[in-house]
């Protein structure tokens, strides 16, 4: 190949590459931005529901954790630890997502918050919305529990004895997993890599138990948003292993019915009638 021919490839491969770009680019702004505020505009102020409660739990709990009896109530409530019996750690994990680390920063996390649960509850609606934040949250605290147990080593994926008494609050797998979820459904690989890419630097960068909680987040985000919209394939996997029952064929209901038999007719002999003529004539001849 000539030149001039390697040229007029690197152009054709730049202009394709930036096309896609382009293509991408408008599409997921049109999903992340354009779409919600058409149905913030329909829906109002109360399509932003759980967004505002949310952000109002986040700042009402660390409002109250200021003062050490409020701190010790919040902790009763929504502290969530590996040591904490498992049934305890399920009752409060849905208070804990509103609970926050107490030794993290609270307000730079509340505009992510708001953001993650705006955009969700718009494109998801709120029950959806919650059960997404909800069974990432879990995962990543199921999780961190076999990491516990694991124990150091592993190739890196067990933890020390000591994360078992580490507070495990906040709703930051919430909002990193609804960001990816999202992200993954509206194939918004921008918002995928700032949400999902951040959480794997900062796993490498400081390796604790946030950091491994966020990354569970992030896959089981993952899991969910490839499995949506395929509830039929999974019912139709799902039954097709079992046994199936052979039923006799139902008659046709299209085949013609058979004519009933004629039921024979009888006849009355209707009664003899007089002729009226001869009987006049006998009348007559008597007399």
């Amino acid at each position: 190949m000539t030149t001039e021919g390697r040229i007029e490839a690197c152009r054709s491969l730049l202009a394709r590459l930036a096309r896609f770009t382009g293509r991408t680019l408008r599409g997921e702004w049109h999903a992340i931005v354009v779409e919600p505020v058409q149905r913030l505009a329909r829906r109002g102020l109360s399509g932003l529901l759980l967004a505002f409660v949310a952000a109002f739990g986040v700042v009402f709990f660390q409002g109250i954790a200021q003062h050490p009896l409020g701190r010790l109530w919040v902790t009763r409530l929504g502290g969530v630890k590996a040591d904490l019996p498992l049934w305890l750690s399920l009752l409060r994990t849905p208070v804990s997502l509103y609970v926050p680390a107490l030794d993290l920063p609270v307000w730079a996390g509340i505009t992510q918050l708001f953001l993650a649960f705006a955009w969700a509850e718009l494109t998801l609606g709120r029950a959806r919305t919650l059960a997404v934040s909800y069974v990432t949250t879990l995962a990543g605290t199921l999780t961190a529990r076999v990491m516990i147990a694991m124990g150091p080593g592993w190739g890196g994926l067990g933890l020390p004895p000591e994360a078992a008494h580490v507070l495990d609050t906040g709703p930051s797998a919430a909002v990193v997993g609804l960001f990816t979820y999202l992200s993954v459904i509206k194939r918004a690989p921008v918002v995928f890599t700032l949400t999902g890419g951040s959480m794997v630097w900062e796993s490498i960068a400081i390796p604790n138990l946030a950091g491994r909680e966020h990354l569970i987040a992030v896959g089981s985000a993952i899991v969910l948003g490839l499995l949506h919209g395929r509830r039929e394939r999974l019912r139709a996997l799902l039954r097709s292993p079992l046994p199936t029952r052979h039923r006799a064929p139902a008659p046709d209901r299209t085949a013609p019915a058979p004519a009933p038999a004629p039921t024979p007719s009888r006849t009355v002999p209707a009664p003899a009638r007089a002729d009226r003529s001869g009987d006049a004539a006998m009348t007559s001849a008597e007399r």
